[in-house]
């Protein structure tokens, strides 16, 4: 698992509870302690993220939750969050919110469609909910929300192709 982000000075995660258990099948790991204790991070192979992040998933009463508190490493020139950082997050956590009829999924992104709605600032914490909206065997259809520390700054849905693992 990767080296967390040093903790934020406001580091808590209270608008979420995760539920006991991991949100869906698959190769997750579970984290036991520090801010993300109860989360658990997608043990697959993705250097890219693993560079970008780290993630986090969970699942709560209102379905599954993606976490992310970026650092200063994923800003821009402006001091606000990246917009490829951003879209990073959103596309795990397009696979991540596809995953919601209990199923790990193994595939690629074939399109990802983004609305940037606000900034974000290193250190706040940034959740994405949504969930599936259709799909069958090989496409799997998706949307959700990203927001930072509870407003709206990214929109995003796609579409992700199966393949085998």
């Amino acid at each position: 698992m990767p080296d967390p982000i040093p903790e934020h000075p406001n580091a808590s995660l209270p608008a979420v509870r995760p539920l006991p258990g991991p949100p869906f099948a698959g190769r997750l790991e579970r984290v036991d302690s520090g801010e993300w204790a109860g989360w658990y991070h997608w043990a697959g192979n993705d250097p890219f993220e693993d560079s970008t992040g780290p993630y986090y998933v969970a699942h709560d009463e209102q379905g599954i939750v993606c976490g992310f508190r970026p650092g200063p490493v994923n800003c821009n020139g402006h001091g606000s969050i990246h917009g490829g950082s951003l879209m990073t997050f959103a596309d795990f956590s397009l696979f991540m919110l596809g995953a919601s009829q209990g199923e790990e999924i193994s595939g690629v992104t074939v399109t990802m469609t983004c609305e940037f709605l606000a900034p974000a600032q290193a250190g706040q914490l940034l959740l994405a909910r949504g969930g599936r909206t259709g799909g069958g065997r090989s496409l799997i259809f998706a949307r959700g929300e990203i927001t930072a520390d509870g407003r709206a700054v990214l929109g995003f849905s796609g579409v992700m192709k199966r393949v085998k693992a």
